[in-house]
């Protein structure tokens, strides 16, 4: 079963050093990085143990700035490899990020004292004796990665260590940690597979951004796959989705597996005074929140929505990191009741957001159907007059519980029955803008008040944003079918003449007349089409 091991520890400890030296990778990719001589981002490569197993590794920045990247690489993670330089002991971020890992749940791994050839042997066997008080039943191992003393112990220690557990069979979920373009492939993005499985051609879905993505390519340190298993460090090609539509902490699931919520509830582990206000970290995202108490339990009122399940392991932050958490019910409705959270805690199903029924279809409550009806009723009355419909859910539940709603659906929006567009308190800007119309096009910067007046047969879009009168396009049109009758084609230059207008202005009226099926374009010339022509 593939495994994903994290580095974690105090700047200049020699992570990365260490990370070069058993896999020759350099993860410090970034030119500031190699510039600074500090990790500020994520690095990743694979680390091959004495047994042949083949592990993914992740190297994160120690520096107390860089703490929310160091907990986007620690999530999702198997087991962890702690270093420690053996001339200043465990530091500042030693702790902090020990603690994180074990909010993270990741309690197994090995401890590298590192900068072995720098010190004595007295101070050598002190700093031992200090990681092995700090992580009681973990593997202590001196190492230096100038001089490869250690190294192989330490690989060795890691295979003893990285022994294999069974993951709960879940439908797919990979939390991004990196996004970027390669040319000729496109937007690639990258994370630990944290359930199922990922194969080219599967489609899956980005949240929270609500895209249907379809999977082009899968790599698994580089390398091409035909699939890649929980566990393992991915890189996916995602064709047709831009690299502004994704980052680093959104998610790729199985349609259907997982919902987004802006509330999830936890049971709290904490590590000091948690303020009702924090930093979320779940999967590769950072979240802010707002947290509402009771007892050990906790709601947590999101600022963007998150996609969890029940069993992740959540850590809260503010200026330090202050607790975490285990999440009960990924999507509650919003509540304070002890009861529900002792009855989540205990491991009953409380249904709110539409899940799968054993029998097929979506079950879900009542009172999330309502607060899914109160939203759409807001964005409605929020609604531009001239189109007052909003976006239909593309969820996938949306096909069975969209007709429950009461809303009249059309192409991909939703309106209110028999609602119809109006001007409203833009009818003087609608009447100012028909006084400038004319034969000459002009410039309309609002396309939608364009749309709008054109469905009502107030103006005529020819183009480019640019409109003119409904006189002037019939007016056009009848000297344009006159000529055509007479001389059976005509050319650009010709209709300008015909119109003494400009070069430009005949060419947006002969292309609107193009789409509207009038002429057809044949080299530098038109003629009339046979379904215009029929219409004479």
């Amino acid at each position: 079963m593939p495994l994903t091991v994290g580095t974690a520890g105090h700047i200049d400890h020699g992570k990365t050093w260490l990370v070069r030296a058993l896999t020759g990778k350099d993860t410090d990719r970034l030119p500031e990085e190699q510039a600074r001589g500090i990790s500020i981002d994520l690095g990743y490569a694979p680390l091959d143990l004495p047994d042949g197993r083949r592990v993914s590794l992740v190297d994160v920045p120690g520096h107390e700035r860089f703490v929310r990247t160091m907990v986007a690489g620690a999530t999702g993670i198997d087991l962890f490899l702690l270093v420690i330089d053996a001339g200043e002991g465990a530091r500042p971020q030693t702790h902090e990020h020990l603690a994180i890992l074990r909010l993270l749940g990741v309690n197994r791994g090995v401890i590298a004292v590192t900068k072995s050839d720098a010190v004595d042997a007295e101070t050598l066997e002190l700093a031992l004796d200090e990681a092995r008080e700090l992580v009681p039943g973990a593997e202590v191992v001196a190492v230096s990665a100038k001089t490869g003393a250690g190294l192989d112990e330490l690989r060795a220690a890691l295979a003893r260590c990285a022994t294999e557990s069974s993951r709960e069979q879940a439908p797919t979920r990979l939390y991004v940690d990196r996004v970027f373009t390669l040319h000729g492939i496109g937007t690639v993005a990258t994370g630990t597979l944290w359930s199922g499985r990922i194969a080219p051609g599967d489609v899956l879905r980005a949240e929270p951004g609500g895209h249907d993505v379809r999977v082009r390519s899968v790599q698994v340190h580089d390398q091409s796959v035909d699939a890649a298993e929980a566990g393992q460090r991915v890189a996916v090609a995602l064709p047709g989705l831009e690299r502004s539509e994704l980052g680093r902490g959104d998610v790729l699931i199985e349609a259907g597996g997982y919902s987004p919520s802006y509330r999830i509830d936890v049971e709290l582990e904490e590590l000091g005074a948690i303020p009702s206000r924090v930093l979320v970290h779940h999967g590769t995202s950072a979240t802010l929140a707002r947290i509402v108490r009771k007892g050990r339990f906790a709601q947590l009122r999101l600022a963007v929505p998150v996609v969890a399940a029940r069993g992740d392991r959540i850590v809260l932050r503010a200026g330090t990191t202050v607790g975490g958490g285990r999440v009960i019910d990924p999507v509650p409705p919003r509540h304070a009741d002890a009861d529900s959270f002792e009855r989540s805690a205990r491991g009953e199903k409380l249904v709110y957001a539409p899940v799968r029924a054993e029998e097929g279809g979506w079950a879900f409550s009542e009172e999330w159907l309502d607060e899914l009806r109160t939203e759409l009723e807001q964005r409605l009355d929020r609604a531009d007059p001239l189109d007052p419909g909003v976006p239909a859910p593309t969820e996938p539940w949306a096909a069975e519980i969209v007709p429950l709603l009461g809303l009249e659906r059309r192409g991909a929006n939703l309106y209110r029955p028999g609602a119809s567009g109006s001007l409203g308190a833009r009818e003087s800007e609608a009447a100012e803008l028909e006084a400038q119309l004319g034969p000459s096009p002009v410039k309309v910067e609002d396309a939608q008040l364009a749309r709008f007046l054109e469905d009502r047969g107030r103006l005529v879009r020819v183009g480019d944003g640019y409109a003119i009168s409904p006189r002037a396009y019939e007016h056009a049109r009848e000297v344009l079918l006159r000529e055509l009758e007479a001389a059976e084609r005509i050319t650009l230059a010709r209709f300008r003449d015909l119109l003494a207008t400009s070069r430009k202005t005949a060419q947006l009226l002969l292309e609107r007349f193009d789409a509207d099926g009038v002429t057809r374009r044949i080299g530098e010339e038109r003629v009339l089409r046979r379904t215009a022509s029929t219409r004479l």
